[in-house]
């Protein structure tokens, strides 16, 4: 007899201004563009048919709003862990910006003054773990990028600040699982942008 094993979907939220111009997006709620309603309207399309247990949002609008295009809004529930890093001080910059400032900066290295450091993702990052764990079936989360980088890195089980080696783009789609038992955690798809429109 062989086991169905839960999968952990992670849709990321569509494109905002600051994707545009690659700055950090924080805590800042800012809005999709038409191109990231767009895109969340054809994950929507992607997803339909597929049964989730549990959908659940970060509360920023960007999420909020792809889960509500992609019509998972009536089932959702908003889960504060899933907020994206709190960049502080950094929060609006682009990686060049910083750089000049603070030469070979690297987030999942030094974390972001006045906002959150590597070890206070991780934390979120396995609370949110281990609330999924026991959850049969599929489960939808829908976020940020460098949350569900790190994510995905304490998923398999490796420090948090090997998130830096998983990319997302915007309104993607990834799904984390199980090989042969549960014992084995494995990313069975990642940065999957098929449904987005140009």
């Amino acid at each position: 007899m062989s086991e169905t094993f839960p999968e952990i979907y992670l849709a990321r939220h569509g494109e905002t201004a600051w994707t545009i111009s690659r700055q950090h997006t924080g805590r800042s709620d800012i809005p999709l563009t038409d191109r990231g309603e767009a895109n969340a309207i054809g994950l929507g399309e992607r997803l339909r048919g597929v049964d989730f247990a549990r959908v659940l949002t970060s509360p920023l609008q960007r999420a909020r709003r792809t889960c509500e295009l992609a019509g998972f809004a009536d089932r959702a529930e908003v889960d504060l862990d899933l907020v994206e890093w709190d960049y502080g001080d950094y929060d609006g910059l682009t990686t060049a910006e910083i750089r000049r400032e603070r030469s070979g900066w690297d987030m999942f290295r030094d974390g972001c003054p006045g906002g959150e450091s590597v070890g206070t993702i991780a934390v979120r990052a396995d609370r949110v773990i281990r609330h999924l764990r026991p959850i049969e079936g599929r489960t939808l989360l829908i976020g940020h990028s460098h949350f569900f980088r790190v994510l995905a890195a304490r998923w398999l089980g490796r420090p948090a600040d090997e998130g830096r080696f998983y990319v997302l783009g915007t309104a993607s789609l990834s799904v984390l699982g199980y090989e042969h038992d549960r014992d084995e955690p494995v990313i069975r798809l990642w940065n999957d942008d098929r449904h987005t429109r140009v």
